[in-house]
C-alpha cells in the first residue's frame, strides 16, 4: 500500500497547523511554504479537510486555518481516511461482491488482518502524539548540540 501525495501532504499540513495552533489562524501560504507544498494543491486538500470538520477557516486580514478539534482528538487515521478513503490492501475486503471466491478465499483473511493492523496503528496516533514526538526530538537535538559545543 502506498499513500498518495494527498494523504502525505495533508498529514504534514495538519501537523503544521497543530504546532502553530496557539498563534491563532495560520495562513495557507505559510503552511504551504513551511511544508514545501504548492498553494493550489494545499487549497484542494484543505477544502476536503474543511468539509469533514477537521479544520476551519477564518476570513480576514488575520485569517487562516485552525484545527476543527483539539490535536489530541484528531488521529492520523481521521486525516488519512478523509483524504484517501478507507484502508484496504485488496478490493475484496471492502466489497465481497468483487470476487466470487470471497467466502472461501484464505488470502482474504490475511488482507483483513493487515487492514485491521494498519487501522489500529493510524487510529492510535493523534496530532498531539506527533507534537510530543516533535518536541522530544527538538529537545534531543538541542542537548546533542550543547554537548558538541562543550568539547
Amino acid at each position: 500500500m502506498k499513500l498518495s501525495t494527498k494523504g502525505r501532504y495533508g498529514l504534514k499540513a495538519m501537523f503544521e497547523l497543530s504546532i502553530n495552533q496557539s498563534q491563532g489562524p495560520v495562513p495557507l501560504k505559510v503552511i504551504a511554504k513551511n511544508q514545501n507544498i504548492s498553494d493550489q494543491y494545499l487549497e484542494q486538500i484543505f477544502s476536503t479537510l474543511k468539509k469533514s470538520g477537521l479544520i476551519k477557516s477564518v476570513r480576514g486580514a488575520q485569517g487562516g486555518y485552525l484545527l476543527g478539534k483539539d490535536a489530541k482528538d484528531i488521529s492520523v487515521g481521521d486525516i488519512l481516511v478523509v483524504l484517501e478513503g478507507p484502508v484496504s490492501l485488496s478490493e475484496c475486503v471492502l466489497d465481497e461482491d468483487v470476487c466470487e471466491n470471497s467466502g472461501t478465499c484464505i488470502t482474504k483473511i490475511v488482507w483483513e488482518k493487515l487492514k485491521k493492523g494498519i487501522e489500529d496503528v493510524i487510529n492510535s496516533i493523534t496530532l498531539q502524539d506527533m507534537i510530543n514526538d516533535y518536541d522530544k526530538n527538538r529537545l534531543l537535538e538541542h542537548d546533542i548540540a550543547n554537548l558538541i559545543s562543550r568539547r
